[in-house]
């Protein structure tokens, strides 16, 4: 067991890139990225994954685990040859991830480490592209990238097969259970070749029992690498708990946005129906903010993050569904208007801020209907989060809510039709596991 806590002055370790022995298209495509040492993730779990030895590692987000098990996987790949009788649609390696905007990044961050190198790499995902990423996988790629739904639908289907797979990453290991994907990753390694015959890394949130029993079952003797696995909320974010009264709650946060003029802020709620709520009220008060939920189709996701990343849209309501995974940077506040009922996804939800370093404001809102959740937050997170009165100064008078469309709650006659043109899984009753994969 390898564990380590940042340094108490920065994010990063001692540990420079250029002391790894990286292939040099990967070093040049690292110093392009402007990185030069490596944060402690990375620092503690590239050795093994360069010396070729399997490693499960727990680290929150934002500590740059993806950078660590692209860099591992590149080099494998680079330094060991394929067989030359590989087929073209055999990829050498595969990194899952548990949604679809995660696996977005994922293919976006290794374009850009791989930029100087030959290697072919490409995403797959529900819910747009069908064809298009199909077409690709059967040209053949070095890297698939991608979630269980769409690579497990390919795989049956014999667009690719896994027999010469070199590399295996499974990210955010801890969310394919919550997700119900397990089985399918389970399926999937199964049709691998055998654990020692490839290079596999795994990392999660909580290195538990289940998570743990999975790396023994499919990994080779892996090593353990934690990264500060007794605090689970960043240093850096300032966080603060509001009592607030149902009534107080749009009044607050629509001050708090116009009031202390926030940007590159995401709103958390627990329903699509409270996402939709806020956004009349937006829409009412002149409030620039669109909501992502696990309905919203795939293209205008894409382009919300796209707008929200580059600081085109400053705020962000989101659902859960975009609790992990998504990698925005220089996000400043995050607002819990309902508190999280599972304590572990306050912890993501504010993780989304503080990132790389930076520092960040967390705001929740405790209501009467969800301030009961506060003490075993408090228990997870392993100290009382501040509290404070409402500000009364922030409570503006709200205008009326303005509708707007509102999207289907079911997939309807049209979807249904287009899903089966489009190779989905519209026809017939999904399995709740389906329904989780038609929005990965």
């Amino acid at each position: 067991m390898y564990s380590a806590r940042p340094m108490s002055d920065t994010h990063l370790s001692d540990t420079r890139f250029d002391s790894l022995k990286l292939a040099p298209e990967l070093l040049k495509g690292v110093e392009a990225a402007g990185f030069t040492f490596c944060t402690p993730i990375q620092a503690l779990s590239l050795p093994h994954a360069l010396a070729g030895k399997d490693v499960a590692g727990q680290a929150q987000t934002g500590t740059g685990k993806t950078a660590a098990f692209l860099l591992a996987t590149m080099q494998r790949l680079l330094t060991k040859p394929a067989d030359p009788k590989r087929r073209k649609n055999q990829p050498r390696a595969i990194i899952i991830a548990p949604t679809r905007e995660l696996a977005i990044q994922i293919e976006k961050d290794a374009q850009a480490i791989g930029q100087y190198s030959n290697l072919k790499l490409g995403v797959v995902y529900g819910g747009t592209g069908y064809v298009a990423q199909r077409t690709m996988v059967e040209e053949g790629l070095d890297i698939l990238v991608g979630t269980p739904g769409r690579i497990i639908d390919y795989f049956k289907q014999r667009v690719f097969d896994l027999k010469e797979l070199d590399v295996m990453v499974l990210d955010e290991a801890d969310r394919m259970f919550d997700l119900g994907f397990i089985d399918d990753i389970r399926y999937l390694m199964r049709r691998m070749p055998p654990p020692d015959k490839r290079l596999n890394m795994l990392f999660s949130a909580t290195l538990s029992h289940r998570v743990a029993e999975l790396a023994y079952e499919h990994m080779n003797s892996p090593e353990e690498v934690e990264i500060e696995p007794d605090q689970k909320t960043v240093d850096r974010i300032r966080q603060v708990v509001y009592y607030t009264a149902m009534t107080e709650k749009i009044p607050l946060l629509i001050g708090l946005l116009k009031q202390k003029h926030l940007t590159r802020t995401i709103v958390f709620v627990n329903t699509k129906r409270v996402a939709e709520k806020i956004e009349d009220y937006f829409r009412g008060n002149e409030v620039d903010g669109a909501v992502i939920s696990g309905d919203v189709p795939q293209p205008k996701r894409i382009k919300l993050l796209e707008r929200f990343s580059t600081g085109d849209l400053p705020v962000l309501v989101a659902t859960d569904v975009a609790a992990r995974g998504l990698h925005i940077p220089d996000v400043t506040h995050v607002i819990n208007y309902d508190l999280p009922t599972d304590a572990e996804d306050y912890v993501h939800r504010i993780g989304r801020t503080a990132r790389a370093g930076a520092d960040g404001d967390a705001i929740s809102f405790a209501c009467e209907d969800f301030a009961y959740h506060l003490p075993d937050i408090e228990e997870y997170v392993g100290h009382k989060l501040p509290n404070e009165p409402v500000p009364t100064d922030l409570l503006v008078e709200v205008k009326p809510r303005v509708r707007g469309p509102r999207r289907s709650s079911g997939p309807g006659k049209h979807n249904r039709q287009k899903n089966r043109k489009d190779g989905g899984r519209g026809a017939g009753r999904r399995s709740p596991r389906d329904r989780h994969r038609s929005s990965s």
